[in-house]
């Protein structure tokens, strides 16, 4: 009888170390020898699961043996196990070979071909999938201890880290820890950097960065980057130090719930505050929120203006087989003239409107001056309750600062044991200690307003302007981003409604760049006050 061999182990730690495999060949080749069976080929798969049929050397052993004819008559296994771990699959891929004519065979667990023979095997089968789960799931539960005392699991570290291996109190075992791979972490940083300030006064996204990245010859551990990697980057709560073990089920790719999530504390790669901002844009621009054609619209006002009678969106509406282009209210468009009578505007003479406003009238250094004054004023009139609530989060920062030195000092003494539940506790003191920092960092952002000179303001203002009319820069629209939050039509008159804080950042960033990207900050947004009337036809 011609035979296939099929030797298997779960991880490649364990093929590396020839555990198991040379083994099971050994043995399935004396089998064969000794009951007169020819050896037609062997097949070995060094780490592999068994629980499911993604194994291609299993899929390769299959489409041999079902071949017509099949160039083997049974296919050998040490154990059934090491065939299939799940009931249902073995009995699905035992079907495919008896009806190509070939049996399954172990040397270990041998069965007739009879009904009881049959019931045998797939008895083997039941206690090898009920086996495997334990297995599995006392696995995880050592996994996720590991986890809980800052250990790595796994072989290939989130990009920017890599893994190292360190000593245990138990002399035989070593475990891993991450540290930052700083060359890797460059690259992080600067996908950070592109999604927040763009490059050369262009507004980069996923795509874009990508590209960007491409060209540069900056790979991801040797492979080109692509929109979908760069997202798994910007989304990734490891960057800012917090690394989540178990998050994702194996099989489905599904979330678990979070209750089942292990957070380890790592070193930061970006600040907190820098990652949150990043969230905050990639949730405004997500389609769900914001459509693609208006965040990627060449227009320039696409997305900021809304109609002044109904309250609606305006967009871009074309005439004349695409020669003339206008902004026009979405429900005049869906709805008719009846529930909306404002007028359609052309593009480009709208355009040059606002621009025009803007850098005469918005962006006067007399009048910015006048509107940073009123701030400081709108600042000084909140001052009282502004105090109060850092004075409260002041209080309780330095209330958990003592909880944590007890805990620690207890740990230190032995009167607490350092287990699970402990680093629990100690971890969401850290991360309520985290969301304090943030809340007062944003109260003393709310009290601080950059001291701003006159010079400086006038040059803010000069250069801002040429900018502004400068339409093949591309830098309008995202400083009109930026600063202006609504552009309200109604008639032939323009409301343009913005942020003063933006405003003052924006000329304090000037200090530290020039006009030559877009100024980012973590935004301190005021409810919108300050506008300015202007013509619109």
């Amino acid at each position: 009888m011609r035979i296939a061999l099929y030797a298997r182990v779960s991880t490649v730690k364990q093929a590396e170390k020839d555990l198991s495999i040379p083994d099971q060949l050994r043995q399935m080749r004396d089998w064969g020898k000794a009951n007169g069976y020819i050896v037609i080929m062997e097949y070995v798969e060094p780490g592999a699961s068994a629980t499911d049929d993604k194994r291609p050397v299993f899929q390769q052993l299959i489409a041999d043996a079902t071949l017509k004819p099949s160039p083997y008559d049974a296919v050998v296994v040490h154990s059934l196990s090491r065939f299939f771990r799940d009931s249902l699959e073995f009995g699905l891929y035992e079907r495919r070979l008896n009806k190509a004519g070939v049996k399954l065979i172990s040397i270990t667990q041998q069965t007739s071909d009879d009904p009881s023979g049959e019931m045998a095997r797939k008895i083997f089968s039941i206690f090898d999938e009920y086996q495997s789960k334990e297995n599995g799931k006392h696995t995880l539960r050592a996994m996720k201890e590991n986890a809980r005392q800052g250990y790595f699991n796994g072989s290939r570290p989130t990009f920017g880290y890599k893994a190292v291996e360190i000593e245990t109190s138990h002399k035989a075992k070593k475990k891993k820890r991450f540290i930052i791979d700083e060359q890797e972490a460059c690259i992080v940083r600067k996908i950070f950097d592109l999604y927040l300030n763009g490059y050369l006064g262009q507004s980069y996204g996923a795509k874009q960065i990508a590209v960007h990245l491409n060209e540069r010859g900056l790979t991801l551990r040797g492979k080109k980057w692509a929109r979908n990697r760069v997202h798994e980057i910007l989304s990734n709560s490891t960057y800012h130090g917090e690394f989540i073990f178990n998050k994702r089920d194996g099989k489905n790719q599904k979330n678990k719930p979070e209750s089942e999530w292990i957070r380890m504390t790592v070193d930061p790669i970006i600040e907190k505050s820098t990652f949150d901002v990043v969230q905050a844009r990639k949730a405004s621009r997500a389609p769900s929120v914001m459509p693609p054609r208006i965040v990627n619209s060449p227009s320039l006002l696409t997305g900021l203006l809304k109609c002044g009678c109904c309250g609606a969106g305006m967009t871009l509406a074309t005439g004349k087989g695409g020669r003339y282009r206008y902004y026009k209210c979405n429900t005049r468009i869906s709805k008719g003239i009846k529930l909306c009578d404002n007028h359609s505007h052309p593009m480009e003479k709208l355009d040059n409107l606002i621009l025009t406003a803007l850098a005469d009238k918005v962006f006067d250094p007399e009048r910015v001056k006048t509107m940073l004054s009123d701030m400081k004023k709108q600042i000084k009139t909140a001052q009282e309750s502004q105090d109060d609530g850092l004075k409260k989060l002041t209080k309780e920062l330095e209330e958990l600062k003592v909880k944590t030195e007890r805990l620690y000092e207890a740990v230190e003494k032995g009167l607490l044991p350092l287990d699970s539940s402990l680093q629990e506790r100690a971890h969401k003191l850290h991360a309520r200690r985290q969301e304090l920092l943030i809340l007062s960092s944003g109260y003393r952002r709310q009290k601080q307003l950059p001291d701003i000179k006159q010079n400086q303001l006038e040059a803010f203002t000069k250069t801002l302007r040429s900018k502004l009319l400068d339409r093949s820069s591309g830098f309008g629209k995202e400083y009109l981003k930026l600063l202006v939050s609504e552009i309200r039509i109604n008639g032939h008159q323009a409301e343009i409604t913005g942020s003063y804080s933006a405003l003052a950042h924006a000329v304090e960033e000037t200090k530290k760049h020039s006009l030559d990207r877009v100024p980012s900050f973590v935004p301190n947004w005021l409810p919108d006050q300050g506008s300015n009337l202007g013509p619109a036809d």
